[in-house]
């Protein structure tokens, strides 16, 4: 018996209440449940204002049992933010974009370099994907060949420093894997489109899908995020990075990142999105899993 939760960014208040919303109690400082676990789908920290409240919650349960915690693209950015080349550059660039995406975090553990140390040292330890005999989680795409890739790359699941290189080097396996597995699958937007994200970034794709056959699909019905200037005419399978997409009869896979609005939906019974973006006026989410064969939208929670 698990619950899932969605993307958190900071807002510890709001976890809290879902917690206990579901029955957890706080006990010798980490909140447990008599008969149920959660799994944290990733993306802990960045953009609220209770990131290290949020860390400390998330830690304490993962550390005592009750729960699993993924790592989420936040937490990947983090740790290659703040890791070098064996020349001293940083995996990630410290450009104005990924250090004001990144800035609440620092903010927030201004003067406590040790602390925010520890979290990055907690994050290396975050698996990328979980996998039972009835469901699957992961950050934001669960494509086969990737995860196996990924399984024969890391280590019990995890990065190390070296993988974490690895990861960054574009175009390479390794790169393609974490990065699609982290940050979802993308389609090139049509000729001379582009579309502005929420962070005010311009973007010539866009995030698909990836759960659908892109064969059938048209731009906007295999866009994840509703978009009107899309057009309707019918995507090519040769526009898409990946031609996998992920079966109607393949187990059940939970996953956040897609900042999606309004009240909880199933994509399918199979298909469940965790992310309802608590962190721009939306709500926090998580589905109690049971031993139900297909999801179902009354198993939804909402703070």
């Amino acid at each position: 018996m698990t619950d899932l939760i969605g993307d958190i960014h900071g807002y510890a208040d709001e976890l809290e209440a879902l917690l206990q919303k579901m029955g957890y109690r706080k006990k010798n400082g980490a909140y447990s449940h008599p008969e149920r676990k959660v799994l944290f789908v990733g993306d802990y920290i960045d953009r609220g204002p209770k990131i290290r409240e949020t860390l400390e919650i998330v830690k304490a349960m993962s550390d005592t049992g009750n729960a699993v915690a993924l790592m989420g693209n936040h937490e990947y950015n983090a740790l290659c933010y703040h890791h070098r080349y064996e020349n001293g550059t940083h995996l990630r660039e410290h450009s104005f974009k990924n250090k004001n995406q990144y800035q609440a975090t620092l903010d927030q553990f201004q003067n406590d370099e040790k602390g925010l140390n520890d979290y990055l040292n907690w994050f290396m330890t975050l698996p990328i994907y979980y996998e039972t005999s009835k469901f699957r989680a992961v950050h934001a795409c669960w494509d086969n060949e990737n995860i196996d890739l990924l399984r024969k790359s890391l280590t019990n699941d995890r990065l190390t420093k070296e993988t974490l290189r690895e990861t960054v080097k574009i175009g390479s396996p390794l790169n393609n894997a974490i990065d699609q597995s982290l940050k979802g699958k993308e389609a090139d937007m049509p000729k001379g489109q582009f579309l502005i994200d929420k962070d005010g970034t311009r973007r010539d794709k866009f995030r698909i899908k990836w759960w659908e056959n892109p064969a059938k699909m048209t731009y906007k019905k295999i866009s994840v995020l509703k978009d009107d200037s899309l057009p309707n005419d019918e995507i090519t399978v040769d526009d898409l990075k990946s031609k996998n997409f992920y079966s109607p009869y393949e187990k059940k896979v939970f996953f956040g990142h897609y900042w999606l609005k309004g009240e909880p939906m199933l994509y399918r019974n199979n298909i469940c999105c965790l992310d309802y973006s608590v962190a721009k006026e939306g709500k926090l989410v998580a589905y109690r899993l049971d031993d139900e064969n297909h999801l179902d939208e009354r198993k939804f929670v909402i703070v």
